[in-house]
């Protein structure tokens, strides 16, 4: 019974050996494989090699596989599985918090210590279990030495087994807290290295608490706020160092931050001490382990840099004051920098031309100046001269300009600075001067000439006189008589040079122009083609000048022929007079004219008109354009000297196949019966803040037109062409009152602008203004439903005039 009672204890005892025996395996086998798991995790961690998380998959699945044959093998011992149970779920945390690591990787946001403790907690549960099982073992070894002598000599080996396995076990513990210990070494090493950099860091870096109040900060930020220690300002709240202008912008930064967005911001902080200082924060969300966000904030201090902008923008107000073009460009000529006077000049706006190539705005091709300026500038250091450029609206001007090279720290080319100032009027105004110049040169030299022809003339036409008393031969005398008429004309010849050159005075009288245009008239209707249909139109209160009847006379008389020639197969004459009276917005136009009161005498043609470069030459004496024989070219030269000896001005419009118009400007007598006045001053002529487009391709036109305008209280909107006009027309058409319209303009002429506008408002109110008055007669004007129009020249006052009668009329 005993022997049959041990051998069944015997047996019992050898099952639970066995029992723990296979659960101390898988105790060893889920050890290492958690130790595999543990080498694979780290290597990936630190180097970020994929072959050892695939080794960390294989070793997790074998620590599964581990516990679930620890499941089953304690399935009748209800302790002994809640342990295991207890095991799974310490080894489900520890994964869990892997896979945050793996997400916060990239920002090494990781808590090591915690880590460790959840390594530190499944390794410690496996030694308990571990042991336990030991004891049970060896209690059960012990009763089997009781129970039979035999079964406890085989006990005992194979206590003295297991022990060995414990003591190896013991061995491998004792190795792990080494290597345990030595990591939490390293990783304190690598946690004070860390703060060490962090501490070294010159921007301020600080962790937020959801409440605003601050968590940590380093030695930057410490020095930022100014006080002795962390501790002074940990648990406070930052908003009281933020200026109160900025602090709702902090606060809404901070809000959005912890619901998990990146922010950034720049604001004004005062520190402890009172330093006032432009801060500018990168504040980024960090996630906690209840599924929140902290405010990581990286600041830096950007006080100098707000100082350098403050200067530059105060630099760069004053580069926009003046009026002349200043501009920076690399020495690619990529344009830099772009100031106000370059977006007047040239009608680029800033934002528009920076980064691109200077001579492709400015030039309409490749410019050889452009090429030697810049090789001059970086030769020498500085270049100055003039250049012809281009706006935006493609209009030619001439600019004065000067460059200076910048250089680099190293010295070397990196930038030039160039001013223009634009001269394209003094230019014009300087060729006026020069053509007056030559003019007088001429008549200087014609003066000479008409001397000395005189002297060469005077002894002929005397011989001629005395052969004819003495000869009676007929055919003698008639060849006499060709001789004195041609003798004759070449006196007649001289005086027009003398009258060109030297301006023969004869007697000045008051004269009313109306009755010399009715003798201009009369021969015109008598002898002219009645091709020609003339139209005169005198203003009824034309007032007097003073003047040689003659001579005005002559003049008149020249225009009309030269009407007459341009217009071979016939067309429209018109001559009219009107006072006017000149201020000075017409008189910058023009370098002859002067401020003051004047009769315009205008004779107009539809003829074959002029090209521009012969216009240019029309005063110069014995210039014409007529065949040999038909001209002497002392017409139009004799003309103007006699004008200009009767103080006034002569100008000249025309266009190839359109006709020309020239205009006689002839002061009027200041004389107490006379009225000067052309308008009735008593008018008022202000506007009531109307908005009136002008649109012209002249800039100096279009210029003075605005601020003549404004002067009168008038707003004023500007454009170059008819395609500009449209596209500010169609955005403030509820705004624009009037147009005042050029008809003569590039790419889009007045008469397809106005087609065009009057599609999008058939009411749209326009004025017209030309150089060609007979282009556009009446008929016309009512096709294209015209306001009113006028013509070039005009002054200030009468473009006033006519705005105040169109308002009037239209209200």
């Amino acid at each position: 019974m005993i022997s049959y009672n041990s051998t069944i204890k015997l047996n019992t005892n050898e099952q639970i050996i066995n029992y723990s025996n296979e659960v101390i395996i898988r105790l060893e086998k889920t050890l290492l494989a958690f130790q595999d798991a543990q080498t694979a995790r780290y290597n990936y961690l630190t180097s970020t090699n994929t072959d050892s998380l695939k080794l960390y998959d294989v070793a997790q699945k074998q620590i599964d596989r581990n516990i679930q044959s620890l499941k089953d093998l304690t399935r009748h011992n209800y302790q002994k599985q809640e342990q295991v149970f207890l095991l799974n779920k310490k080894n489900n945390n520890r994964l869990d918090f892997f896979e945050q690591k793996l997400y916060f990787k990239q920002n090494k946001e990781v808590n090591v210590s915690h880590d460790l403790a959840l390594s530190y907690a499944v390794k410690k549960l496996l030694y308990n279990l571990e042991e336990t099982e030991t004891k049970v073992l060896l209690n059960h070894i012990i009763l089997s030495k009781i129970s039979f002598h035999k079964t406890v000599i085989a006990f005992l080996i194979a206590g003295f087994g297991n022990l060995a396995l414990v003591t190896q076990l013991y061995y491998l513990i004792k190795d792990y807290a080494v290597k345990l210990k030595k990591t939490e070494a390293a990783l304190r090493q690598s946690e004070n290295r860390l703060q060490t950099i962090i501490d070294a860091k010159p921007e301020s870096i600080k962790l937020i608490d959801k409440d605003g109040t601050l968590l940590e900060i380093n030695a930057s930020g410490i020095e930022m706020m100014e006080v002795e220690s962390a501790d002074a300002i940990i648990g406070r709240s930052l908003c009281s160092v933020i200026t109160p202008e900025y602090q709702k912008a902090y606060r809404l930064m901070h809000e959005s931050v912890c619901r998990g967005n990146k922010e950034t911001l720049e604001f004004e902080m005062v520190g402890f001490k009172g330093t006032r200082r432009w801060m500018k924060t990168h504040a980024v969300p960090l996630p906690t382990e209840n599924s929140g966000f902290l405010h990581l904030a990286i600041t830096r201090d950007i006080t100098q840099r707000k100082a350098s902008e403050e200067k530059l923008q105060t630099q760069a107000a004053l580069l926009d004051v003046v009026t002349n073009a200043i501009l920076v460009k690399d020495i690619h000529n990529r344009i830099l920098y772009w100031n106000k006077g370059a977006e007047n000049i040239y009608g680029w706006q800033a934002q528009e031309v920076h980064g691109e190539k200077s001579s492709r705005l400015l030039h309409k091709e490749h410019s050889s100046q452009q090429d030697d300026a810049l090789l001059s500038v970086i030769d020498r250091g500085v270049w100055q001269g003039e250049l012809h450029q281009v706006t935006r609206e493609g209009k030619e001007i001439i600019v004065e300009s000067r460059w200076t090279l910048l250089r680099d720290q190293k010295g070397q080319p990196k930038s030039i600075l160039a001013e223009n100032t634009e001269i394209t009027q003094n230019k014009q105004l300087e060729t006026q001067l020069l053509r007056t110049q030559r003019l007088e040169s001429i008549g200087t030299l014609a003066g000479g000439i008409a001397h000395d022809l005189n002297n060469v003339l005077a002894p002929i036409l005397m011989s001629v006189q005395l052969l004819e008393r003495k000869l009676s031969d007929s055919q003698h005398l008639r060849l006499l008589k060709t001789l004195e008429n041609n003798a004759q004309r070449g006196a007649s010849l001289i005086k027009q040079l003398l009258s060109f050159a030297r301006g023969i005075e004869g007697k000045r009288t008051l004269i009313q122009i109306k009755y010399l245009i009715a003798e201009i008239e009369q021969i015109v209707r008598e002898t002219f083609p009645k091709s020609i249909q003339l139209n005169v139109n005198i203003t009824s209160d034309l007032n007097y000048v003073c003047g040689d009847a003659t001579q005005l006379h002559q003049v008149l008389m020249n225009l009309v022929v030269n009407a007459r020639d341009a217009m071979p197969k016939g067309g429209k004459l018109e001559i009219s007079a009107e006072n006017l009276q000149i201020d000075e917005y017409y008189a910058q136009m023009n370098i002859h004219a002067k401020t003051g009161a004047y009769i315009v005498v205008t004779v107009a043609d539809t003829g074959v008109g002029m090209h521009p470069e012969i216009q240019e030459r029309i005063f110069e004496p014995f210039f014409t354009t007529k065949e040999v024989g038909k001209g002497t070219g002392l017409g139009l030269s004799t003309a103007l000297s006699i004008v200009k000896n009767h103080g006034g001005f002569v100008n000249v419009y025309s266009e190839l196949n359109k006709g020309t118009i020239v205009k006689i400007y002839l002061p009027i007598q200041k004389a107490e019966e006379t009225n000067v006045s052309c308008c009735d001053e008593s008018e008022d002529l202000n506007g009531s803040g109307e908005l009136i487009l002008v649109v012209d391709d002249e800039p100096a036109i279009r210029k003075i037109t605005k601020s003549c305008l404004e002067a009168y209280n008038y707003r004023v909107l500007t454009a170059s062409n008819g395609i500009e006009a449209i596209e500010i027309y169609t955005k403030y058409q509820q705004e624009i009152n009037l147009i005042l319209l050029d008809m003569m303009m590039p790419e889009m002429d007045g008469e397809t602008t106005i087609g065009l506008l009057q599609k999008i408002n058939p009411k749209v109110k326009i004025v017209a203004i030309s150089g060609l008055v007979l282009n556009y007669d009446s008929t016309l004007d009512k096709s294209l439903n015209l306001k009113a129009f006028m013509s070039k020249p005009c002054t200030g006052k009468d473009l006033l005039h006519t705005l105040a009668k169109v308002s009037r009329e239209f209200r």
